[in-house]
């Protein structure tokens, strides 16, 4: 199929030399939170004068990628993806390294800055998935969206690896050599962006008549993917953080608290390689509540027992779900707005998933204290029954159309 569109990168051949370089980009930057959501929270427990108060760091990172999503599509509509997501770079290069100073200081407060820092890079990650997406017709989107998060698959391994080679390698300062890594990963990231050409979302805004935000909004689908992609990626972040603490909490070490966050990450990028075509198979509503039912699934392994496989198999299982359920609902979301809105519609998801799962990660610290690691998960049940209603509300009512 040709696009006739006078955009930068119409050609085939630029789509192409843009998604690899975006998966490249993925890999590198993906690679971040899993060093700062395994360590954060181990991290915290070292420096934090009260123990409710460990999964701070982490929270603070989630709280970071979601107050920077609207500043960040701000600046991708006015300078460019290209320029924004190489400030967002530079800014993790600072961010690691701030984060190793305040290791080395022994400082909670700068420890708490420097993973604070770190969601400004973290929100032009997760924009990548809408770069490429953007670069194809709607038919493919699907398929784009999900060649992009193959890019999680080499940061599921660079990630964790990296804690695990690095972690002492700044003598007497547990896990700071770990951070200063992750800034080295970022500057690594820098070439891939930098030979970017990408279509101007300027160029996008000015060819149509855009609705006000408030009319996209009110879209039941829009609603719904929304919701579907708050509770597909905010209960995956709150049991994320919480598990490498709650492997410690019963007798197992950083290394193996490390590798369930490792196969945890890779069982949430595998899947990658086909569901794309799985939702061009079933559809976008059925793929959503098929990853839903699955994190339900991770719960229930969570609940029957405390040994390692139940925490590892519930973390890959929670994290093939998260797959399904993000993907599927990205795609449902990609329905709902025309060329000219999409730069607002996109900031405006981003900004109410990313800010809910701020919200929830502030809790998963305290929760774990308090509750325990089996109530947590026996919490998640009753949400994804209520996401799982409305999905199948939305297929009922066949409120299908596409924006474009």
């Amino acid at each position: 199929m040709n696009n006739t569109t006078s955009a930068p990168s119409s050609s085939d051949t630029q789509g192409k030399r843009n998604l690899w370089l975006l998966v490249g980009a993925q890999s590198l930057g993906g690679a971040s939170p899993p060093i700062i959501i395994s360590l954060g929270g181990l991290v915290g427990l070292q420096l934090a004068s009260d123990p409710s108060l460990a999964t701070l760091p982490v929270s603070l990172f989630n709280l970071g990628l979601a107050l920077s999503t609207i500043p960040a599509a701000m600046l991708m509509r006015y300078l460019g993806r290209r320029q924004a997501y190489t400030l967002g770079a530079l800014l993790a290069v600072a961010a690691g390294l701030v984060s190793a100073y305040g290791i080395a200081q022994h400082s909670f407060t700068l420890f708490c800055i420097g993973t604070t820092l770190a969601g400004f890079y973290a929100a032009n990650v997760q924009n990548y998935r809408f770069a490429a997406s953007d670069s194809v017709p709607p038919a493919q989107r699907p398929m784009a969206i999900s060649r992009i998060m193959i890019g999680g698959l080499a940061a599921a391994i660079i990630g964790p690896q990296v804690v695990i080679w690095t972690r002492d390698a700044w003598a007497g300062l547990p896990f700071a050599g770990s951070f200063v890594s992750q800034a080295g990963l970022a500057l690594l990231a820098l070439p891939l962006l930098l030979m970017l050409r990408l279509p101007s979302l300027q160029f996008a805004v000015d060819t149509g008549t855009a609705r006000p935000l408030l009319d996209i909004a009110r879209q039941q689908r829009f609603i719904v993917a929304v919701v579907a992609g708050i509770v597909s990626y905010g209960l995956m972040a709150f049991i994320m953080t919480a598990a490498p603490m709650a492997m410690v909490m019963h007798g197992y070490n950083s290394d193996q608290a490390t590798l369930g966050i490792q196969w945890h990450v890779l069982a949430m990028f595998g899947p990658s390689f086909f569901t794309g075509k799985l939702i061009n198979r079933y559809g976008k509503i059925s793929m959503t509540a098929a990853g839903l039912v699955i994190i339900g699934l991770s719960a229930l392994l969570a609940l029957a027992g405390m040994e390692l496989l139940n925490f590892w198999g519930s973390l890959i299982l929670l994290g093939i779900g998260w797959n399904f359920g993000f993907i599927g609902a990205t795609a449902l979301v990609t329905d709902t707005y025309s060329q000219s809105e999409r730069s607002k519609a996109q900031a405006m998801n981003d900004f109410l998933i990313f800010g809910t799962v701020a919200a929830g990660s502030f809790s998963s610290g305290y929760l774990l204290n308090t509750l325990g690691w089996s109530q947590i998960n026996l919490f998640m049940l009753p949400v994804l029954g209520a996401v799982l209603l409305l999905l199948w509300w939305l297929h009922l009512t066949g409120t299908h159309r596409s924006a474009q």
